[in-house]
């Protein structure tokens, strides 16, 4: 009996790959809203490369349900870092997602030019928490201004939860011909026991003794 021939395995032939969407930027901002989070923060990322596409990065930024993708996207835009991500990051500060709000805040700290001519506004503000939250992007934003802008805030506004965020803040970069407008704040706020404790804390800091 002879032999039988063994039938011989073929490959299938391979079909050529088919992407969803062009790597261009039209291509990256379709993928951007695509059903899964993977593709979302792969087009986030990839969108780094094109300055244009800020505006709708802010804009996916306040319906992205994936933090996976948020924090691609926060990416994104600091390495863009042009004048059109600080004027699309600042509305999240008035925002009730925290989430949002810290990441706008830490994105801003890194962003000195484009922040500078806008924190006086921010400052103004009519509501107090957005005024906490530029004294919160000012701790960290290196700008040679910053100490100064935190000292007007502790000097004028009118609110002591922001009049208190900026002593502590300014405990870490104050200076010590800072303390008699520190000092002062005592007086501005007589009935509000943890303005002392603020102050002194403060002023220890900066004079070395705490």
């Amino acid at each position: 009996m002879g032999l039988v021939k063994r039938a011989e395995h073929r490959a299938a032939p391979s079909r050529p790959h088919i992407r969803k969407y062009g790597r261009d930027l039209q291509g990256l901002l379709a993928q951007l809203h695509d059903d899964q989070a993977k593709a979302r923060r792969w087009a986030a990322r990839d969108l780094a490369a094109h300055t244009e596409a800020v505006s709708a990065l802010c804009e996916r930024l306040q319906v992205e349900p994936d933090p996976t993708v948020r924090e691609a996207i926060f990416g994104s835009l600091l390495t863009i870092g042009t004048e059109a991500v600080a004027e699309g990051l600042i509305p999240l500060l008035r925002g009730e997602d925290a989430g949002l709000r810290n990441g706008a805040v830490e994105i801003l700290q890194q962003l000195p030019d484009a922040v500078g001519h806008r924190i006086a506004a921010l400052l103004a503000d009519s509501d107090p928490d957005v005024r906490i939250f530029a004294v919160d992007i000012l701790q960290d934003l290196a700008h040679p201004d910053a100490p100064a802008w935190m000292l007007a805030v502790v000097e004028a506004d009118e609110h002591v939860n922001v009049v208190t965020t900026a002593i502590d803040r300014l405990a870490e970069v104050g200076t010590p011909e800072m303390v008699p407008a520190i000092q002062a704040v005592k007086d501005r706020f007589p009935n509000e026991p943890f303005v002392g404790f603020a102050v002194d804390t403060a002023l220890k800091r900066i004079l070395g003794n705490g």
